[in-house]
């Protein structure tokens, strides 16, 4: 049958089983917003406040389900104001497709009106763009693009539309192909005799988990393989959930503000086991002083990954939920208990009073109120890694945060996503106040849509970071880092139709949280907190990761 370019953009997403769009109209996709108005029966679209949150808000979408994220925006700086949110989602695998608008093909490259080379500024940061150039090409675009999307390391695709092509009209024929996500490559029996041979006669090993075994939905044969093997796991940012925090083999967060005992696990291993991991800087640290005395063992879906940042003695190239399987059927089942004894001793023995209203006081009191299935969003600071540190994430795919680009304002745009996804989760969007200027303007977009997002705010009045960096780097000199009072937040929130709680205590948080809790309704709760609270223990830059500094737990 013939269709318009706009109606076959919507028949594609159809047939990839797409039901949401989150996205921002304009000028040079009126057309596919015409198009759109006859399908609200069958998609559900978002309308945000910015084309950021609307990336954000596909990204938090795709993160929270599996699924690929879309979002349309229009030309010029519609285009322009995706670039962060693909940044963001391209830096950590999430897997996504937008379609920005573009003027007509008889005005491309004259400086039109709202005419920019997107395609050219964001090469870099997807993993495939295209620019069509004909309406009978695009059907097969946009298929191929949700393949590339979703196949093996996933990651954004953007496609660009001149306006024209919305409008011409070609034979649109439907296809409803199956996508095999895993693009699983035969995988070498023999390297996994191998890497099951080292496993086995290790004495100290620690398992290196990050993203990539949420991303191939592995958690059960994760979980499985570290506890026959009874070996330690220690997490990056993007692997938490995939392994339960309350199993005694979890030691959390590893890195620049991992705990001292997972940094020291890593340090005094003999075998370091990366899965779904990339050894960032964040992570290693001094990469040459990272694991010293171990051998490496290195599992991903990305052969770009492998020897980038360190070098493996052994890697294995293929899904990460199928190479678990067939090293489960491998290992040898271990009593490792000396090791994990050792292990314990180097807990910090730092405790804090139960009143004080420090962030590691007020996470736990949110969780202890809020449960373990709430799902957790959070922007980019201290706020994050404290977040990171002392929420005990028992679940895949239950914590969302920017890893890779640290993107402040991804929060609120994202928690959006996640309850879109998951509408009758608790989502919990937890921020600083330097973040949460930059994206509170989608509070507009929680009251539209009846969202019952929470937001809590660590508010310091500073850029809390930032600030700690100073603190302990440039001998205390505060630049630019205080923020003050100039936004009374509570107004602010009510002034966008969401209930505002100011909390200055432990005791009020709880009162607040319950009433919160059974409303089920949108809320901002801003927490006031000292900011001289700092993220403990820090490695400083530059520096091996059992070179720390550890203050008094926040």
């Amino acid at each position: 049958m013939e269709l318009s370019g706009a109606q076959i953009v919507l028949e594609c997403l159809k047939e990839q089983g797409v039901d949401t769009i989150f996205g921002y109209p304009g000028g040079a996709v009126i057309p596919l917003y015409d198009a759109l108005y006859d399908k609200f029966d069958t998609f559900t679209h978002i309308l945000t406040s910015h084309e950021q949150g609307a990336v954000h808000g596909a990204d938090g979408y795709a993160r929270t389900t599996g699924k690929v994220g879309v979002c349309f925006a229009t030309s010029g700086p519609g285009a322009t104001n995706t670039i962060t949110g693909i940044a963001t989602a391209y830096l950590d695998s999430v897997p996504m497709v937008v379609f920005t608008g573009q003027v007509p093909r008889s005005l491309l490259g004259k400086d039109s009106f709202q005419e920019v080379d997107i395609t050219g500024i964001s090469l870099p940061i997807t993993k495939h763009n295209y620019l069509v150039e004909r309406v009978e090409d695009l059907q097969s675009i946009i298929r191929e693009a949700f393949e590339t999307a979703q196949t093996g390391r996933p990651g954004p695709v953007l496609i660009d539309v001149p306006k024209n092509i919305f409008i011409e009209k070609t034979n649109y024929t439907n296809e409803n192909i199956s996508i095999e996500k895993s693009n699983v490559k035969e995988i070498d029996e023999k390297v996994i005799d191998e890497v099951a041979k080292v496993i086995n006669s290790s004495i100290r090993p620690v398992i290196y988990a990050g993203g990539g075994v949420i991303i191939s939905n592995a958690s059960d044969e994760f979980s499985k393989f570290a506890t026959k093997a009874e070996i330690p796991v220690v997490n990056t940012l993007m692997g938490l959930g995939c392994f339960s925090r309350n199993n005694e083999l979890s030691l959390g967060l590893v890195g620049m503000h991992g705990f001292k005992e997972a940094n020291l696990a890593v340090t005094n291993s003999d075998l370091v086991i990366a899965i779904g991991a990339r050894f960032s800087d964040r992570v290693v640290g001094k990469a040459n002083e990272f694991a010293p005395r171990a051998r490496i063992i290195h599992i991903d879906i990305d052969k770009s990954e492998i020897n980038k940042n360190k070098k493996a003695n052994l890697s294995v190239i293929g899904d990460v939920k199928e190479i678990l399987k067939k090293l489960v059927e491998r290992v040898e089942a271990k009593n490792r208990s000396q090791w994990l004894k050792e292990i314990n001793q180097w807990k910090s023995k730092n405790v804090l009073k139960e009143n004080e209203f420090t962030a590691k006081n007020i996470i736990n009191t949110v969780q202890n109120i809020l449960g373990n299935d709430t799902i957790v969003v959070t922007d980019v600071g201290q706020h994050q890694m404290w977040t990171a540190q002392y929420w005990k994430f028992t679940k895949p795919r239950s914590f969302l945060s920017s890893g890779g680009l640290g993107t402040m304002g991804y929060g609120l745009g994202a928690a959006i996503g996640a309850q879109i996804a998951m509408p009758y989760n608790r989502i919990l969007h937890i921020t600083g106040d330097g973040s949460f200027r930059m994206n509170c303007n989608e509070l507009a977009t929680v009251t539209k849509y009846n969202l019952p997002t929470i937001t809590l705010l660590l508010n310091n009045n500073t850029l809390g970071m930032v600030r700690q960096w100073q603190k302990l780097f440039q001998s205390e000199r505060y630049s630019q880092t205080d923020i003050g009072n100039e936004v009374d937040y509570v107004k602010l929130a009510e002034a966008y139709g969401v209930d505002g709680y100011r909390v200055e205590e432990l005791n009020s948080l709880v009162e607040v949280l319950k009433v919160v809790a059974n409303k089920r309704q949108s809320a901002v709760i801003e927490c006031k907190i000292d900011k001289d609270q700092g993220v403990y223990p820090i490695v400083p830059a530059g520096k091996s990761i059992d070179d720390l500094i550890e203050g008094k737990n926040s």
